[in-house]
């Protein structure tokens, strides 16, 4: 029988979805093959021995018990040492912050005493000179700084750069990423002192501590020192002076102007003005310990 040739049915192979997974081939394998072969082989030689699992003789299970308890027995006692001490350092660290609380309470109270014992020293001191008509021991004490004095003046506040990412109180000392060079450091401070005095300040004062010859502006730290107090900034400086002319002098005067160098250059905040009357305390200590006056005396030649 004949008749048209038959096509060959055409057998299609059915596609098979593409895993999700199918791009991360070496992350599926190391999932699917997490134990190494070498490590699976020594395996399974270990339990076809009868090696594997749990200890079989007495002997080796006593042991592990026995290991097991001393372990315990090391963790347990280290958490009672642990209980039993933490009451002992708690209470020997209330112990301690009470001591530093009376020993600053006495620190504060002997400052106290000492600072009236100085004040009737020198409140004795100026009425003898009184009494001795000593007509010279006013402006001694005032040049010495050993009084305290009023007058026209320069008003001059230096404060550290003004930092937008400063902390929380606003103190741009405690912002870690604050430039050292926005700082105002004690040898600013030194020059600005000596500019004052230079440009004919007669008494000086910094937060309200009063300069005197033996005075010292040196640093501990972040904190800048007047006769070893720390101040914080703003720092004012008083200057008792010819206030105008006092003002014009410093900031045309090398100091003056390495101060506004300071200022234009590294952003360090200064303000001067010149008042009409300014208050400045006395020294707190003026102590000469080796410099004596000294007495001229005439001698008469001879012919």
């Amino acid at each position: 029988m004949c008749g048209m040739p038959q096509q060959p049915p055409i057998r299609s192979t059915p596609t098979r979805p593409r895993r999700p997974d199918a791009s991360m081939s070496l992350l599926t394998n190391v999932m699917d093959h997490s134990l190494d072969d070498g490590y699976a082989e020594a395996a399974e030689r270990k339990k076809a021995a009868g090696d594997a699992g749990l200890p079989k003789t007495l002997r080796a299970k006593l042991g592990l018990a026995a290991g097991l308890v001393l372990a315990a027995l090391v963790v347990t006692v280290g958490a009672a040492q642990a209980r039993v001490a933490a009451p002992v350092v708690a209470k020997e660290r209330e112990e301690l912050v009470d001591r530093i609380d009376r020993e600053s309470e006495a620190a504060d109270k002997l400052e106290d005493s000492v600072d009236e014992l100085r004040a009737d020293v020198s409140a004795r001191q100026r009425e003898a000179l009184k009494h001795s008509g000593s007509a010279g021991s006013d402006l001694v004490g005032i040049l010495s700084g050993a009084a305290a004095v009023h007058g026209p003046g320069v008003k001059l506040v230096v404060n550290d750069a003004k930092d937008t990412g400063a902390g929380g109180d606003g103190d741009p000392r405690e912002n870690p990423g604050f430039s050292d060079t926005g700082r105002v450091r004690d040898r600013d401070m030194q020059r600005v002192v000596n500019g004052l005095w230079e440009s004919g300040a007669e008494a000086v004062s910094i937060n309200g501590q009063r300069l005197t010859a033996l005075s010292a502006i040196r640093a501990a730290g972040d904190a800048i020192l007047v006769d070893n107090k720390p101040l914080v900034p703003p720092y004012t400086v008083l200057a008792v002076g010819d206030g105008q002319r006092l003002s014009t002098r410093f900031q045309n005067s090398a100091d003056g102007l390495y101060l506004n160098a300071l200022q234009e250059s590294y952003g360090v905040r200064t303000a001067i003005s010149a008042e009409d009357d300014l208050r400045l305390p006395a020294a707190p200590r003026v102590i000469v310990r080796t410099a004596q006056p000294s007495t001229e005396k005439s001698e008469k030649g001879t012919s």
